[in-house]
């Protein structure tokens, strides 16, 4: 299926995933509105998305605020007249143990990584459901599917979003035609390592860094596939590790 004159609205777009997802959904034709903190680096991507010929909509967005969730998608509504594809991707991973007591770490991580989907899909469910049709995809994690050391919360706000897409996915995609895929990506190279402050997790970091991950565009192009897959097939779950991922 092609996504040519579809609208994606992109959240956590200034960087990694969102920003390799939002070039790649526009390079496919698509427009694109992408929403994030950074609007330096929002800048920096609507240009080049208008360089390469597409249509873009940069917005800023706090997904922890409902308000801000609510007018990415009204403005996207206003400027194009509809929505098709949402891509539920802002997250964060301030991994820590959970003794060292990072209680505000925690709240931050629950804010964005859970209840930012839940916001942007809230604000976009009500148009996919009239129109009976669209796209929702949520970036969980392996972390999703596992636990490990240092990463109790963070691992129990992915194992949420995937809870929260299959959900999605028996209560809309069979009554409302909205399709939902959950993403679930091992090691990837952006900045969620920068967000670890607990000190006794310096070298997890530094092998962390050693590690040959996945680049941004591969989880793009997982992406793509999902969206641009025929209509009649819902890919619900795409897990992509490193080849040298053991976990």
């Amino acid at each position: 299926m092609t996504i040519k004159g579809k609208v994606a609205i992109i959240t956590g777009a200034s960087s990694g995933i969102g920003y390799a997802t939002a070039l790649a959904l526009s390079k496919a034709g698509a427009k694109v509105a992408i929403g994030a903190r950074r609007i330096d680096k929002l800048d920096q991507l609507a240009n080049e998305i208008t360089k390469n010929g597409g249509e873009v909509l940069s917005q800023k967005l706090d997904v922890t605020k409902k308000d801000d969730c609510d007018a990415i998608v009204a403005q996207t509504i206003k400027k194009w007249g509809t929505v098709d594809i949402l891509v539920n991707n802002a997250g964060l991973m301030p991994l820590s143990f959970v003794k060292n007591l990072k209680v505000e770490e925690w709240e931050q991580m629950i804010d964005v990584n859970i209840k930012g989907v839940l916001f942007c899909t809230a604000a976009a469910i009500p148009h996919l459901k009239e129109k009976k049709s669209g796209h929702i995809v949520n970036i969980s994690s392996v972390a999703g599917r596992l636990v490990f050391p240092s990463g109790s919360v963070y691992c129990a706000t992915k194992h949420a979003v995937t809870a929260f897409s299959e959900g999605l996915r028996q209560e809309f995609s069979a009554r409302s035609n909205i399709r939902v895929t959950c993403i679930e990506p091992g090691v990837v190279e952006t900045e969620l390592l920068s967000t670890i402050t607990d000190e006794s997790l310096q070298s997890f970091i530094e092998t962390a860094k050693k590690t040959q991950g996945l680049k941004a565009d591969d989880i793009a192009n997982a992406i793509l596939f999902a969206v641009q897959s025929p209509e009649h097939m819902n890919v619900n779950e795409i897990l992509v590790r490193p080849t040298t991922q053991e976990r």
